[in-house]
């Protein structure tokens, strides 16, 4: 049996800690982590946000609870994405940003706020409408489709770390689009079009996105 070891040197020098072989194999492979690592979070900035606006959201549907819990998968599943994907930042040599407001500018997606005016003293709360209320939803689940089917094209087969992350989190929102088609299909416009959706086992339970939990902190 040959004594070569094929993977044990490569072009990062031993004990380099300035570079990482996680990146170096990418761009081996005609991905630039840089890119992927900004792309990402723009993704994850717009998953944080859609998660502070989807509670803002979520507390205005008076009266719909059912609404409010379908809502509630949505909502917590956004933050499991957040959670996910942000430590692949710093693996590919990035950080969060600093400032929150910068991050939420950087978003991929636009701001999920509530369909109604802002005044003094609170929201403009008699045109106000569940129908208004669910079509920022959907609208917010189709922008996330978007960008992490983006993310799939660039990873597939080049990067197997985040292409699994990416993957998993597009079927969640893939879900959660159809969830909203059918509640606001019926709300709008008194038509039946199932979604096939089934209560989750504990809110926001994520089955695809959330990682095996060490502890009851993850």
């Amino acid at each position: 049996m040959s004594d070569e070891k094929p993977h044990a040197a490569g072009n990062v020098d031993a004990g380099d800690t300035s570079e990482r072989v996680g990146m170096a194999v990418l761009r081996e492979r005609g991905l630039e982590p840089e890119e992927l690592r900004e792309k990402l979070l723009d993704a994850i900035g717009a998953e944080f946000t859609t998660y502070y606006y989807y509670t803002n959201l979520r507390m205005h549907l008076a009266g719909h609870e059912d609404y409010k819990e379908i809502t509630e998968d949505a909502r917590l599943e956004d933050r499991a994405h957040f959670e996910l994907v942000a430590p692949r930042v710093y693996e590919l040599g990035g950080a969060l940003p600093n400032d929150i407001r910068e991050f939420a500018d950087r978003a991929s997606c636009p701001d999920a706020d509530m369909p109604v005016a802002y005044e003094t003293g609170g929201f403009d709360l008699e045109n106000l409408t569940a129908e208004s209320i669910l079509e920022v939803l959907l609208e917010a689940e189709r922008c996330a489709i978007r960008t992490w089917s983006e993310i799939c094209d660039m990873t597939h087969g080049v990067d197997p770390r985040t292409y699994d992350m990416a993957q998993r989190i597009l079927q969640e929102e893939i879900e959660h689009e159809a969830w909203f088609v059918e509640l606001l299909s019926m709300e709008r416009d008194g038509e039946v079009n199932p979604a096939g959706h089934f209560v989750r086992g504990e809110p926001g339970d994520a089955p695809y996105s959330t990682n095996n939990r060490f502890n009851d902190s993850a």
